[in-house]
């Protein structure tokens, strides 16, 4: 007899479900950076490629074991075969490396939030040094929201040997996110079901909000010229191709197991095919419009700095070589410059150290993505706008949705599977499940708070889950095509939405997606080996550069 299990309120709810799992800090900050390094508006034709050969029909499969199966990632495997068991396990193991530093994003964004409400913004200018003569030199080196990320947030250790002692301030910021997250699973669906309403529509809200706000932002325009022209050669490059496939992949989530659960709480007749095609479409979408919003605020940031680049320089030419105010501009200084070093050879000679070379080109050629994205560029451009502490509000709370929302899902595919179990159910609660898991994932995350923690975080972030999730999702293509079978398969679709899957989805289950995960996985596997030893970046607090 089928056990008896809560379901959705409604198929809304589990859209919302899983848009807000997908929809993570990977389309605010991997997608740009993606789009940046590989062509601009070129970068979109592999990533549509990969969207249609890889991306819905290995979401439509995962909804469609998880509906039909009715069980977590463990469970669900199981009943496909008794020999698959090890495939779920895999997922939960993944999703548990998973929860255990990413909710340490959601600490940062906790103390940047707290933060946010100061006048002047901690980051906007650096603080004075012991004796109240300047600026701290650490600060003075880089910049102040360098200086606030680096050494107020994290208090960096110089390397990964020298932990350092655990950041107390980052240690409770932790534990609070862990609390929001426990409150959101407790109930299970009936809790998650309403806060995903939330995490779902409200970073769509202050991305509205940030497009406004930054399609009206001096040098906004520079940013989307610069996103929007296509650099065609780059569709030669492989590494578009692979960067467009891995981030389809890992931007839905496959294979941690948690669509799979979610899925599992579905009504057996919810058409997940047409589900799988609105929430990737909607995850590519929101790609593409948080790129939008993304690239006028790093327009405005990169004409600040050239603009202020070239205003420090006009200055120190005008007062070095007494010129007379205002007959040095913008638009003559390149003019000027070569006449003041043919007519003062030694003289500008020694000023030379001290002249920058102001390019707005290489100011949006430099490449961020990740927590230097998030954390540093994006404050950098807040602290010059008009009201920042309101701008930097909207921002903070946009990336908690965002996290909290992916964190649901990671919880969801490691407890659906627990819960499942006869034995846990029948000697520990829910919300005791649920609490154990919490605790167990924020105690093992202190690490990422201590010193040398951001270190931990990069290297799990970087060698944690991309080749196992890689052969995990290759099995799961490999099981239901030729372990359970394509043909059983076809029915069991037709029993759920009530018509079998088209050519299409047949031949991307059975050949295209497992051909293209081969392929990656070589990739990967090649790329690690030709890497030689792994490397990290690493703060040097002297010398100010990333080695």
């Amino acid at each position: 007899m089928e056990k008896s299990r809560p379901l959705w309120d409604n198929p809304l709810q589990f859209v919302f479900a899983c848009i807000s799992y997908a929809v993570g800090l990977g389309n605010v900050w991997r997608f740009p950076y993606l789009c940046q390094m590989y062509g601009g508006g070129g970068f979109l034709i592999p990533y549509f490629i990969m969207l249609v050969v890889e991306g819905m029909p290995l979401l439509y499969l995962e909804l469609a074991v998880g509906q039909r199966m009715r069980r977590g990632s463990i469970g669900a495997w199981k009943m496909i075969s008794p020999y698959l068991c090890g495939v779920g396990v895999a997922s939960v193991v993944v999703s548990f490396f998973l929860s255990m530093y990413y909710n340490v994003i959601n600490a940062w964004a906790f103390w940047y939030l707290f933060h946010s409400f100061q006048d002047p913004l901690p980051w906007a200018s650096c603080p004075l040094n012991g004796n109240r003569t300047g600026d701290e030199a650490e600060c003075a080196r880089t910049s102040p929201t360098q200086y606030f990320w680096y050494r107020r947030t994290l208090n960096i250790a110089p390397s990964l040997e020298a932990a350092g002692a655990l950041q107390w301030e980052q240690a409770l910021c932790l534990t609070l996110a862990w609390l929001l997250v426990y409150l959101c699973i407790l109930r299970g669906t009936e809790s998650t079901g309403k806060v995903v309403y939330v995490t779902a529509s409200l970073p769509y809200c202050v991305l509205i909000i940030y497009l406004i706000r930054g399609l009206t932002l001096h040098g906004a325009v520079n940013g989307l010229i610069y996103m929007f022209t296509p650099k065609l050669e780059q569709l030669a490059n492989p590494k578009a191709w692979i960067s467009a496939a891995t981030q389809i992949f890992f931007s839905l989530g496959l294979g941690f197991g948690s669509l799979i659960a979610f899925a599992s709480y579905n009504e057996p007749s919810n058409n997940c095919e047409r589900h799988a095609v609105v929430v990737s479409l909607i995850n590519s979408a929101t790609s593409i419009f948080a790129s939008i919003v993304t690239f006028s605020i790093y327009g405005f940031k990169a004409t600040f700095n050239y603009e202020s680049c070239m205003s420090k320089v006009i200055l120190l030419l005008t007062n070095a070589f007494d010129l007379e105010e205002g007959s040095l501009t913008a638009d003559n200084l390149g003019a000027v410059q070569g006449h003041l070093q043919a007519a003062h050879p030694q003289r500008y000679a020694e000023l030379q150290p001290q002249l920058k070379n102001c390019s707005l080109e290489a100011e949006l050629d430099t490449a961020v993505q990740g927590t230097g994205l998030a954390f540093i560029v994006y404050s950098e451009a807040i602290k010059n706008m008009e009201v920042p502490q309101l701008y930097s509000v909207l921002y903070f709370v946009m990336l908690l949705m965002l996290g909290i929302g992916s964190m649901l899902g990671n919880t969801a595919a490691i407890l659906t599977p627990l819960t499942d179990s006869k034995f846990i159910a029948s000697h520990l609660s829910k919300e005791v499940v649920s609490g154990l898991v919490c605790f167990i994932n924020c105690i093992i995350g202190l690490i990422f708070t201590m010193e040398a923690g951001n270190y931990w975080f990069d290297i799990f972030n970087d060698y944690a889950a991309t080749l196992s999730l890689l052969l995990i999702v290759l099995v799961e293509t490999i099981a239901v095509c030729y372990v359970y079978g394509i043909r059983r398969f076809e029915k069991d679709l037709h029993t759920m939405i009530g018509h079998k899957p088209s050519w299409y989805w047949k031949v991307m289950w059975a050949f295209a997606s497992p051909l293209l995960i081969i392929s990656l996985f070589i990739f990967y596997i090649t790329d690690y080996i030709l890497t030689g030893t792994l490397q990290y970046q690493a703060w040097d607090a002297a010398q100010v550069n990333d080695d």
